[in-house]
């Protein structure tokens, strides 16, 4: 997650050069966990760069509650898999989703 981050940084400057198409983030670490008023998206307001984040539903870097209320750039869409942790792992016996299935979404989603 870290390098997401770090790659969203550097994403516009190199997306501009035509270096890059766009961005995929997996588990983006939207704020410490626990610290949830110590956000890390300033940044990501005015991305330009086409931007994919994977993020667990039960992320303790940004549930998706919490970035239903962050003011992110049109060029980001996340895509939210059901119960993933920030590993996007989900607890089978309660979702009825494993790494596999969520991994699959994200392939599928990138492709």
């Amino acid at each position: 997650s870290m390098g997401g981050r770090v790659a969203s940084m550097v994403a516009d400057e190199m997306f501009s050069k035509r270096e890059i198409v766009g961005l995929v983030c997996l588990g983006y670490p939207f704020h410490p966990p626990g610290k949830p008023e110590q956000l890390r998206t300033k940044h990501l307001l005015d991305l330009k760069t086409p931007t994919l984040i994977f993020q667990g539903t039960r992320d303790e870097f940004g549930t998706k509650n919490e970035v239903a209320t962050y003011g992110l750039s049109p060029a980001i869409e996340v895509v939210w898999l059901e119960d993933g942790d920030h590993d996007l792992k989900p607890r089978k016996a309660i979702s009825g989703f494993s790494t596999a299935d969520h991994l699959k979404t994200v392939a599928e989603t990138i492709a």
